[in-house]
């Protein structure tokens, strides 16, 4: 059987078949195929998310409709807010930059969770941190990478 596919008004391919074995062609270049028997699909070249700026402010909430990797340079004492529309099995990556007087703190909703339980202790002034999350379709696993200067 061949593919029915059509691009679907948020950007996504649709496809349906009992075995779909295909090239993944967009505007007449190849940048995939796929196998709904194996259950994957393989892209050709990178695939990526542009990554979007948090507005800073008290209070952060990211949308995580406006993709997976997102960037803030914090000008103050934050918290991180439970993000909108996380998906289950998706990776987040939040870009912490901290502003020439650094030390900024950053507490987190309810719904991010730590290695050991405890969130990451921001570096200092100038310096960037990298969060990467794990959801579930609700909690946020973390994890840290630190003091990229």
């Amino acid at each position: 059987g061949g593919i029915n596919s059509s691009i679907v008004p948020t950007g996504y391919v649709a496809a349906s078949s009992a075995s779909v074995s295909n090239e993944l062609n967009i505007g007449g270049q190849l940048i995939g195929s796929m196998d709904s028997s194996d259950r994957y699909t393989k892209f050709t070249g990178q695939v990526y998310t542009p990554t979007s700026t948090l507005t800073d402010g008290a209070t952060i909430t990211p949308d995580f409709t406006n993709g997976n990797v997102f960037t803030v340079t914090l000008a103050g004492n934050r918290t991180l807010a439970n993000p909108t529309n996380p998906k289950n099995g998706a990776t987040y990556i939040i870009i912490v930059k901290q502003d020439g007087t650094g030390s900024r703190t950053l507490a987190y909703g309810g719904n991010y969770k730590w290695e050991g339980g405890t969130a990451p202790t921001l570096s200092g002034a100038n310096a960037v941190d990298i969060l990467t999350f794990v959801s579930d379709g609700t909690n946020m696993y973390g994890t840290k990478a630190q003091n990229f200067s």
